[in-house]
């Protein structure tokens, strides 16, 4: 599996330290075994121990997490947040609300986000955090109660210039608001300290859309670079039906894309005229409903339990948007005897690495999560340039820049990629050219 004595060296050390924590392994695996090319060319970066420093987070912590729910009575969840890397500018993250959280969970993204925000070439590092209390079925009054103990254990951890957090699943623009407001009542600030945030106390345009916006846009500059195409005509499967699914839809459609089935954690919908999105919108959004309602509003569309059959839909564009390890060698063997054109990536390690590389040794399009779904923490650092500036930008202004972003993503990605012998290995691409600015970064500020 590894070419050189140093990576392998580095990885049982990490499997000997962590080996209960397999999501965290499993991306540390994938990451260090792509570097390889470039590690064989850099001995500075044996010498200088940077894998070793790399994939160790500067800080890790976790918290309790005391709070009242509607019947009075005291609940307990556990906090995280990680900062993994700040050799290139302060840590930035999302915060994830979800039972399966855990500290395998928060350091697999940790690790990913260091890449990840090093590839949008604007100076943020990398960190994340969450807890397991699960949003699902709690009050507006619940969720307010717990965002306001989760941050008041965060507070102290976090700062515009020092770790600025923002949404991921469970998190989003309600969650963000309370958390915001508890910062604001205790430190007695008003400063980017949060992304994500609502447009009328320093939020970006643009925002609410940018990751799923971003990944069509990322996935349009690959068809069109890599197999002289494009998302006009195709047919597509988008999995999940949360912020990133819903906006990759949007624009998918608007670049002249069918999408034809979207899915949450119980099962899928599929409609062969095309999703209608103001339906799936009203479900989620407004009602925060389940997929299956879809079938209520529009009865020629149907309704399958086991979300993991959309992988068995024909299709020329996959945009996995779930959650991690949604996609196996099995799905992508299915995806690709089906002809599959592209799977890219809008929720963070959605394929196994197993899956990864049958798309890579087939030659579809693979825009792997820290590329292809950047531009979610892209407008976040946009959103901080904003609040530094006490400006506002227009909502185009604010996709110029995030369509920019995301095809500079695309070509760093691909042209390491090309460099390396193989342009389908996006994956190895995408590690390297992230991985490349963050160690030379390290090297130039010394042991720190």
């Amino acid at each position: 599996m590894f070419q050189t004595e140093y990576v392998k060296r580095v990885y049982e050390d990490l499997q000997r330290k962590n080996a209960n924590e397999k999501e965290f392994l499993q991306a540390a695996l994938e990451i260090l075994v792509s570097l390889e090319p470039y590690v064989l060319k850099h001995p500075e970066l044996e010498q200088n121990k940077i894998l070793e420093r790399f994939v160790e987070p500067e800080r890790f912590v976790q918290f309790r997490v005391a709070w009242v729910d509607d019947h009075g009575e005291i609940q307990v969840n556990r906090g995280y947040r990680v900062q993994y890397n700040s050799s290139i500018g302060p840590y930035k993250g999302g915060l994830r609300f979800h039972p399966s959280v855990n500290a395998s969970i928060i350091k697999f993204l940790g690790l990913e986000q260091v890449l990840k925000n090093s590839l949008t070439s604007l100076p943020i590092g990398g960190g994340k955090g969450g807890s397991d209390f699960d949003p699902k079925g709690k009050s507006d009054h619940e969720i307010m109660s717990f965002c306001q103990a989760f941050m008041t254990e965060l507070y102290r951890h976090i700062g515009e210039d020092t770790d600025v957090p923002a949404g991921d699943i469970g998190v989003g623009g309600r969650e963000i608001g309370y958390l915001y407001g508890q910062y604001k009542r205790i430190q007695n600030k008003t400063v980017g300290v949060l992304t994500g945030k609502g447009i009328p106390f320093g939020g970006s345009l643009a925002r609410t859309e940018a990751t799923g916006y971003g990944l069509c846009y990322f996935t349009e500059e690959a068809l069109k670079v890599m197999k002289k195409d494009s998302f006009k005509g195709k047919t597509v499967i988008i999995s999940g039906s949360g912020n990133v699914a819903i906006y990759a839809c949007k624009k998918a459609t608007e670049l002249g894309a069918k999408v034809v089935a979207m899915s949450d954690s119980n099962g899928y919908v599929y409609d062969k005229d095309g999703i209608k999105l103001e339906v799936i919108q009203d479900i989620k959004e407004v009602r925060r409903g389940r997929i299956k309602e879809y079938i209520e509003k529009v009865p020629t569309a149907t309704y399958h339990d086991n979300s993991k059959g959309i992988w068995k839909i024909p299709c020329d564009i996959a945009l996995p948007c779930a959650t991690q390890n949604e996609l196996d060698l099995e799905d992508a063997k299915v995806l690709v005897q089906n002809g599959v054109i592209a799977v890219c990536e809008g929720a963070n390690m959605p394929s196994t690495l197993d899956a990864a590389k049958y798309f890579i040794e087939h030659k579809v399009v693979y825009g792997p999560a820290k590329a292809a779904n950047a531009g979610g923490v892209a407008t976040s650092g946009l959103e901080m340039c904003q609040n530094s500036a006490r400006l506002s930008w227009s909502f185009e202004e604010v996709d110029v820049k995030l369509k920019d972003i995301m095809i500079n993503i695309f070509h760093n990605t691909y042209n390491t990629a090309v460099g390396l012998g193989n342009p389908y290995d996006t994956l190895t691409g995408a590690n390297i050219a992230g991985f490349e600015k963050v160690s030379k970064a390290m090297l130039a500020l010394g042991v720190y």
